[in-house]
């Protein structure tokens, strides 16, 4: 194997250790030495492609977000219609949202360790650059009233950050009625 495909699977085998261990314990309840201990590496190999703790979770956090921007993009993608699009990228936001282990690295984790504005830059990349897209192409045209679109997508995807963290909290079940109600709270905006 060559020395360049060796180092991508270890940083590959390194990220998919981390993930696993930070969504089921935490940031806080992972240590370095497990982490490398899992991975068959050494901590001279974790300190090659990542400057530390916080920068592998970083990786992490920045992987779970375009999965779940991917997911979302795909739900918009199936439908034609704009408004459509938008509806089920939402509800498919807020349905990765809803697992487990997307909510510990993502809402949990991903503020408490890399800070609010740090988190904030890694989520308008992805979740809400997108949502920002698609409700400025609905206002251009006209399906829902001319308005500023930056606060409409922070007041939205904050709305949907909270669902999926109640949704942590909440009977399997919930998600369906969570996501009804976010289709009427969509519905309610157009012109």
């Amino acid at each position: 194997m060559a020395r360049t495909e060796q180092k991508e699977r270890t940083r590959r085998t390194l990220l998919a250790t981390a993930r696993r261990l930070f969504a089921t314990r935490g940031y806080a309840g992972v240590g370095l030495a497990e982490i490398v201990g899992e991975s068959g590496v050494t901590k001279g190999a974790l300190y090659h492609h990542f400057e530390g703790k916080p920068d592998l979770f970083r990786a992490v956090l920045e992987q779970v977000q375009r999965e779940v921007a991917d997911r979302v993009a795909a739900a918009a993608d199936a439908e034609d219609d704009p408004w459509a699009q938008l509806k089920a990228g939402c509800a498919a936001f807020v349905a990765a949202g809803a697992d487990p282990d997307v909510q510990r690295i993502m809402l949990i984790d991903g503020p408490a360790v890399l800070g609010w504005n740090e988190w904030r830059a890694i989520d308008e990349a992805t979740s809400v650059r997108h949502l920002t897209e698609a409700l400025a192409a609905l206002v251009a045209a006209g399906a829902i009233p001319a308005q500023p679109v930056a606060p409409l997508a922070r007041l939205l995807s904050g709305a949907m950050n909270e669902a999926a963290l109640w949704l942590a909290q909440s009977a399997p079940d919930e998600l369906a009625d969570t996501q009804a109600a976010l289709s009427r709270l969509l519905d309610a905006l157009r012109a």
